[in-house]
């Protein structure tokens, strides 16, 4: 019993620390601001309770919902750009010739910063000058978009870069998962007379369904929680066209100096992407899992 004990508590002095750190830098932020959220507070000042007023208030909120409707179609596109991921990542694990230089090119975006990207996507789409409307109107599109500055396509505009800048992370999964795939199931299809479409389809991507379906989750929670080269790009512009949850959040915080609807605006993202990811798990749930 003493021995049992023991272990217990050489366990407990192990798992201590993990969750000291998750306490102080997770569980004590995410209380706060649920805190605050119940504030009438500049950030400064002195805070005064108004019970659940903002909370109302953003339900009430044209501009909350439009951002929040920018924030799931990103993540519409995201989990629509991981097929493209993943075919990338078959071809590159099929052995073709200059598949490790791909490899390489592939990943270039995850060294950069969100900043560095955003910049250098702000002069491609730039409109007098920028490499995009310069090679439209080569090809005889006479009056291309201002990409950042029309409210009808800005929003699509970025999502360009955004996927631009994960798509190294996402094909690198899903390289690593085909490439742990035994070989000899793929020499014993290869045998029976199967395409590599067929092996692609009925061997591959059921074996890697796992990781596609983690992929999906983290392609849905990190689109609504998105905020770093939409803000340098647009800063939610133009007349919010652009505006995401957690740009809209920084917004009335730090710009607008309402730091209670700020902290109500972010608590509310928190209960949105966490129901989302529970209707995800949910949707790409087996029989199995579902019965477990």
């Amino acid at each position: 019993m003493n021995k049992v004990m023991s272990n217990k508590w050489i366990i407990a002095c192990y798992v201590l620390p993990a969750l000291l750190l998750i306490g102080v830098f997770i569980f004590i932020p995410l209380i706060l601001t649920a805190y605050y959220g119940l504030m009438d507070w500049d950030g400064i000042g002195k805070m005064e309770f108004i019970g659940l007023d903002n909370y109302l208030q953003a339900i009430q909120d044209d501009k909350f919902w439009d951002s929040a409707l920018h924030s799931f179609l990103l993540a519409v596109f995201s989990t629509l750009s991981l097929i493209i991921y993943l075919a990338i990542s078959l071809i590159l694990a099929s052995k073709i010739k200059g598949a490790d230089l791909l490899r390489k090119i592939y990943l270039i975006p995850m060294l950069l910063s969100s900043v560095a990207i955003a910049q250098l996507w702000i002069k491609v789409f730039n409109p007098s000058n920028g490499m995009l409307n310069s090679i439209l109107m080569a090809i005889g599109v006479d009056d291309p978009p201002a990409w950042l500055a029309e409210p009808s396509v800005v929003l699509y505009a970025i999502f360009i870069p955004i996927l631009w800048q994960y798509a190294g992370f996402y094909i690198l999964i899903y390289y690593a998962a085909l490439k742990n795939i035994p070989e000899s199931l793929v020499e014993a299809a290869k045998i029976d007379g199967a395409t590599p479409l067929q092996i692609a389809y009925k061997i591959k991507l059921p074996l890697i369904m796992g990781v596609v379906k983690v992929t999906i989750v983290l392609a849905v929670v990190g689109s609504l929680k998105y905020f770093d080269l939409i803000y340098v790009m647009t800063g939610g512009g133009p007349n919010g066209a652009s505006e995401v949850m957690a740009s809209y959040m920084y917004k009335l915080a730090f710009s607008s100096n309402d730091f209670g609807y700020g902290s109500a605006i972010g608590f509310l993202l928190l209960i949105i992407t966490l129901i989302v990811t529970v209707i995800v798990r949910k949707v790409t749930a087996t029989k199995e899992e579902i019965q477990y």
